[in-house]
């Protein structure tokens, strides 16, 4: 099933696999909002020694937040830029995802690790969609 949006950036970016596009940018959606509250949550818990995990969390939903917006921007898109951009955001989940599971007793904590890693493989799954339209 296709969006109005993916249509819209169908006809941007020929070639591209456009479900694959947005499932990437709803699992950056998802992996931002569930860093934001995994955040929140560990600030107002009022636990010691959970500033790593938060500042790990809040760093997280700013790097999906921007490739989530840079995905949805393909008139000005550069290939080897939203590579790259897609790769920071694949290890700064994935190295979320490793923080919060040293805290996974904490329900939430766990979730997060796990909205995290899927991110991850949906930019994975992006960057070799992208390796392949550019091989073209």
């Amino acid at each position: 099933m296709s969006s109005p949006m993916m249509a819209m950036l169908d006809k941007e970016m020929p070639g591209m696999d456009m479900m694959m596009m947005q499932q990437c940018i709803e699992s950056c959606s998802a992996c931002e909002q569930s860093c934001t509250m995994c955040a929140d949550m560990c600030a107002s818990s009022g636990m010691e020694g959970m500033a790593r995990c938060m500042a790990m969390c809040m760093d997280t939903a700013d790097m999906c937040h921007a490739t989530m917006r840079m995905m949805m921007r393909p008139s000005g898109m550069d290939a080897a830029v939203m590579m790259q951009v897609l790769e920071a955001c694949m290890m700064m989940a994935r190295a979320c995802a490793e923080e919060c599971m040293k805290h996974d007793d904490i329900e939430h904590m766990k979730a997060c690790a796990q909205v995290c890693m899927d991110c991850a493989k949906a930019c994975e799954s992006m960057m070799g969609s992208m390796k392949m339209m550019m091989a073209k």
